[in-house]
């Protein structure tokens, strides 16, 4: 029985469960070894942790407004960190991360850069001051620093489009999980996931939420190292394969001059099943620039910086020195997946192409490749394919083809690791998109209740109708994200990138500014909201629909014009209209002191 205070006891607590889980992946092991067959043990993974997770969701239940939007502001610097990296790991980072960097070689290495580098922005520029702000959200940081509800709507708008394009993206991740797991069509698994998420959320808000990410950061990050370190072994390439990396790409390289890589021609495509991929040159065109790689590097930083469901996790610390040591955990667990991603998608590819190993396919018979165990589970699965072009009978290197989602998740079947592994490494998948997908659906419900209905429509509102109306929008915003993400319009990492374009459009340099200029006012902060979303929206469409993009931005790092169209706007308006009071400007200084109390601490 554990005595004293939750938050004292939490190591306690998190150690108890940890050693709990790797119990339940040691019972699985020994099922698996007494003959339960794959598919029970993949459903017993995924529907053991959403369980958990449920629970703990239950158990975090509040009707206190402080609690059910940060936490309480308790939440101490180590769990925060691993909170925040659980919200930010999202499916794109587990289950598609290493799938872009298989097709599209070192090209998709400026997503880690960018990713891991935007905390940095996020330590130096924003966190601690939003902070020692004291609100509850970003639009509440905006509408009280600029003024005005027009400017706390088009927070709202900006947070809603980047947030609600983000969350269709994870639960794309938890549909495509829950359908191989529970192998049900991926139309309905996706409302499967959609319930897992709200479990976590609906009751506890972000207080829930924080403590089931700590779980889930626990069960995501064991589920990506394991099979890394596993493989790693199997294949010879040594117990910490990281330090190998360049041994293992030149290998690749080797091989893909062995076998001769023919590009497929158009005709070749047709027949192959949307949404697959064939194996492409590690120095592929991708990124290929210098300027290419560094936009997607920035795009991603500035992004980072602008998602607003990363912002709330620094609301829900104790003090402003909390914030910005909890920038640094973030950094430390969120590096223990990233420094990953490129080795797991090179034991992928390596397994697969190279004779040598007893799981290379390449140079094997069709029929031979068709007949594998593992390919016929994600070829239903519509994740895998293979054909004979050229009609030798003989499997090339241009002639499989696979999605980039299967990469993670079918990587320690084709190792031939236990399938428990495979089991296990889906659990983590669900725990990463949930966790994000958890973040996001609260961000724009806590937003819309609190910044829309609360501050604008009914400030008379009691707390227990106000967290009625989040309840309700949590469930609305869900429902409407499985819907789309039913649809496969984009893929998930796509998806994911497009968000943080349209977040940083509109919202990052409101946000700087907004901390580091007094003279920044409600016009010129509304004139780079509204103008950044817009042209940045805009210039995504033009080049979705032919249009040739300018100075090498593409559809992926529309962000930077949009953002660009903001701050040019927001510092010209701002200059041709009144500077703000002198009540605001002494409020902008007082939030860049990094002691005493929060602005906003006596208006919630």
């Amino acid at each position: 029985m554990i005595k004293g205070n939750f938050i004292d006891n939490l190591p306690k607590v998190y150690g108890i469960y940890t050693g709990g889980f790797l119990g339940f992946i040691i019972i699985m092991s020994i099922a698996e070894q007494m003959g339960m067959t794959a598919k029970t043990i993949g459903i017993c993974f995924v529907a053991f942790t959403v369980a958990i997770y449920a629970i703990i969701g239950y158990l975090s239940r509040t009707a206190q407004a402080d609690a059910y939007y940060v936490a309480g502001r308790q939440v101490p610097t180590v769990f925060n960190g691993m909170a925040t990296a659980a919200d930010w790991m999202s499916g794109a980072s587990f289950v598609a991360m290493a799938g872009g960097i298989y097709f599209k070689g070192y090209g998709y290495m400026a997503l880690l850069v960018g990713w891991t580098g935007g905390y940095v922005l996020v330590a130096s520029l924003l966190a601690p001051y939003l902070r020692k702000f004291g609100c509850y959200t970003v639009p509440d940081f905006i509408g009280t620093r600029y003024g005005g509800n027009l400017t706390r709507f088009l927070a709202v708008v900006v947070l809603t489009v980047a947030s609600f394009t983000y969350v269709t993206a994870q639960i794309n991740a938890t549909g495509t999980i829950a359908s191989v797991a529970l192998d049900i069509p991926f139309q309905y698994a996706v409302y499967v996931g959609l319930v897992s998420i709200l479990l976590c959320s609906m009751l506890g808000g972000m207080r829930g939420v924080t403590w089931t990410q700590v779980a889930q950061y626990i069960v995501l990050i064991i589920a990506y190292l394991l099979p890394v370190f596993w493989i790693s072994n199997k294949m010879g390439a040594g117990f910490f394969p990281h330090f190998m990396l360049a041994d293992e790409v030149s290998r690749i390289a080797e091989l893909e001059a062995q076998f001769g890589f023919v590009k497929n021609s158009a005709e070749n495509l047709k027949e192959v099943p949307k949404g697959l991929a064939g194996i492409t040159k590690a120095h592929s065109a991708v990124n290929a620039t210098p300027w290419a790689f560094i936009s997607l590097a920035l795009a991603m930083m500035m992004g980072t910086a602008s998602l607003p469901h990363v912002m709330m996790r620094y609301f829900t610390t104790p003090s402003v020195k909390a914030a910005r040591k909890s920038v640094g955990w973030s950094l430390f667990f969120i590096f223990l997946l990233y420094s990953s991603a490129p080795m797991l998608a090179t034991l992928s590819k390596l397994s697969l192409i190279d004779p040598s190993l007893p799981t290379g396919i390449i140079g094997k018979s069709i029929s031979e490749v068709q007949a594998i165990d593992w390919y016929q589970n994600w070829n239903q699965a519509n994740l895998m394919y293979v054909s004979d072009f050229n009609g030798n009978g003989t499997l090339e290197l241009n002639e499989f083809f696979m999605g980039g989602k299967a990469v993670v998740l079918a990587t320690p079947e084709i190792a031939g690791l236990p399938y428990v592994i495979s089991g296990l490494v889906a659990a983590g998948g669900m725990a990463a998109a949930m966790s994000t997908a958890d973040g996001l659906i609260l961000a724009i419900a806590n937003a819309i209740s609190h910044d829309v209905y609360y501050k604008i429509i009914d400030p008379k509102a009691e707390t227990a109708k106000r967290l009625v109306v989040a309840r309700v929008l949590l469930v609305v915003i869900g429902f409407a994200g499985a819907t789309i993400a039913a649809m496969e319009i984009q893929g998930i990492l796509g998806s994911v990138i497009w968000a943080f374009d349209f977040a940083m459009s509109g919202l990052f340099f409101p946000l700087v500014l907004g901390v580091w200029w007094k003279r920044a006012n409600r016009e010129g902060a509304i004139a780079g909201m509204a103008l950044g979303l817009i042209s940045g929206a805009g210039y995504l469409i033009w080049v979705r629909n032919g249009g040739s993009g300018f100075l090498g931005i593409t559809q992926l790092t529309f962000g930077i014009f949009g953002s660009a169209v903001s701050l040019v706007a927001m510092v010209v308006v701002s200059l041709i209209t009144s500077e703000p009071s002198a009540a605001t400007q002494k409020m902008v200084d007082e939030v860049r002191v990094p002691s005493g109390k929060s602005i906003l601490g006596k208006q919630h």
